[in-house]
């Protein structure tokens, strides 16, 4: 039996698994983690990646450098020129990463659903009542990046970014077990809402990056501050930052969740459907007008 089939076996285990990845000093070893991925040291970064590579298919073919620095600087890696097609329907929203799709659909008033049997209201996630209000009967899809995964994000379409809401939280794992464990996991979780709006049409469209263990910082090009579990304000930071489709926004320091909400009439595109494999690019959301 080879070593990655032998951790695939234990981390097929949903008790072990969950123990593992949740019943442990989170917040600590996710600092611990923060510092030394960013050691550049060529021992240890080898060391680390090879490590990486035996837990995840680690594909680094489309990455725009081959060497780094760091285990940090392989996370937050580039991708080559075109490696992502960007879908250039003017009728569709793409995708803002590379992901797993988890729960999507149409929300249920101001309900969505976390995983099967388990929701949790928007307000406990978006923090604003007249932001919920914004998306109620609306859509929402959950994009689950793994480890491995590219881990920038980028403009689902021509927006202004208008506020973002960064708030503090855990750092569970946010993964498919534990998310059937822990109610309203996502709302536990330190998390920004990017509020944008659509200069094509005027509509708003929330992102809502989620951090997990291991992973509790979120760089976004259009703030001066990195939003991380020590960061302590202010909380909401108005800003005016206008994005083409397709163009980065920022990047997780390893992976997590990013959930997306539109308003009412926005649909999912075909193949969006819970378990299905996306690519930053490719065709999300439906616009009402169809263009």
């Amino acid at each position: 039996m080879t070593i990655r089939r032998l951790i695939g076996d234990i981390a097929a285990q949903e008790d072990l698994n969950f123990l593992l990845t949740n019943r442990i000093p989170r917040q600590m070893l996710t600092r611990f983690m923060g510092w030394f991925s960013q050691i550049e040291q060529p021992l240890v970064r080898d060391l680390s990646i090879a490590v990486w590579k035996l837990f995840a298919d680690l594909d680094l073919s489309d990455a725009k450098r081959r060497e780094f620095r760091s285990l940090h600087d392989c996370f937050t890696r580039e991708l080559k020129a075109g490696a992502r097609p960007i879908d250039g329907d003017p009728g569709v929203l793409v995708s803002p990463c590379d992901a797993i799709v988890g729960a999507c659909g149409s929300l249920d008033g101001v309900t969505a659903l976390q995983a099967k049997g388990s929701s949790y209201p928007l307000i406990d996630l978006l923090g604003d009542p007249a932001l919920v209000e914004t998306y109620r009967n609306g859509t929402w899809i959950t994009l689950r990046l793994t480890s491995s995964m590219y881990h920038r994000f980028h403009a689902p379409a021509d927006c202004t970014v208008e506020r973002v809401t960064y708030i503090s939280g855990d750092t569970w794992n946010v993964n498919p077990i534990a998310l059937k464990r822990v109610e309203r996991l996502f709302c536990k979780n330190e998390r920004a809402v990017i509020e944008t709006r659509l200069i094509a049409g005027g509509q708003p469209i929330t992102l809502v990056p989620v951090a997990a263990v291991l992973v509790a910082s979120i760089r976004l090009h259009f703030l001066d501050v990195l939003l991380h579990l020590r960061y302590r304000g202010p909380n909401v930071l108005p800003c005016s930052a206008a994005f083409r489709r397709g163009e980065e926004m920022g990047w997780f320091q390893h992976g997590s969740t990013i959930i997306v909400f539109a308003p009412e009439g926005f649909g999912l595109c075909e193949g969006i459907v819970d378990g299905a494999r996306i690519r930053m690019g490719q065709a999300l959301l439906c616009r009402p007008d169809g263009h």
